[in-house]
């Protein structure tokens, strides 16, 4: 902390303070306000360290990135790999830009690494694209299929009543995201879920979300 603070600091054992010229820049992708609130990171140290804070939007956000990402690090590839380059079949292209990278670019990276080395083809077919691109879908498209399978599951083993046990989830998730998107400020987080700031105390309140 004294360093980031004041520039300065002592050796081990030493009596000389020493002073340094540096700048530091630190990254995680991590809610460092939420572990301040449950203890497991230092106020002052992210209040010393956030002095000019950017963030990074996922690849998933930014998805008119991908194509010429996908091409980039393919032509990279090709050559770490002394191979032939390789192109996306347009089926491919969408299939790719449609998913959601978890992993980001670090996985973008592997993927068309992957694909150099293995696929047969000049051309990248969709049948060449790992098992997780061929079973998986958007965000969009897996939420409303996983729901239907849980209410499928839930009526075939007798449960009636589902959406006073749905909705809840549902509305917890979706305030979650809001209030992640909008740094905490409640009155954002309610403009972002349609709803006036008091409907998202009140919510908040019910669903113990405190």
């Amino acid at each position: 902390l004294r360093v980031l603070a004041e520039g300065e600091f002592y050796r081990v054992g030493g009596q000389e303070s020493i002073r340094v010229d540096v700048r530091v820049i630190a990254a995680t992708n991590q809610d460092l306000e939420q572990k301040i609130v449950d203890g497991s990171f230092r106020e002052d140290l992210y209040y010393r360290l956030n002095v000019v804070h950017l963030r990074v939007p996922t690849l998933r956000e930014r998805r008119e990135d991908i194509a010429m990402l996908l091409q980039h690090y393919l032509r990279k590839s090709a050559r770490e790999l002394r191979s032939e380059e390789k192109t996306l079949h347009g089926e491919t292209l969408e299939k790719l830009s449609q998913y959601d990278w978890p992993g980001n670019v670090r996985q973008l990276i592997n993927v068309c690494r992957r694909l150099t080395a293995l696929a047969p083809g000049r051309e990248i077919l969709p049948a060449d694209l790992p098992e997780e691109f061929s079973t998986g879908g958007s965000a969009a498209e897996r939420w409303t299929q996983d729901l239907s399978a849980w209410a499928e599951q839930q009526l075939g083993l007798g449960h009636t009543e589902l959406l006073q046990t749905a909705q809840p989830e549902f509305e917890r998730a979706l305030i979650r995201a809001a209030l992640k998107r909008s740094g905490g400020k409640r009155i954002e987080a309610a403009k972002l879920l349609g709803w006036g700031r008091n409907t998202l105390t009140r919510k908040i309140r019910e669903l113990e979300l405190e």
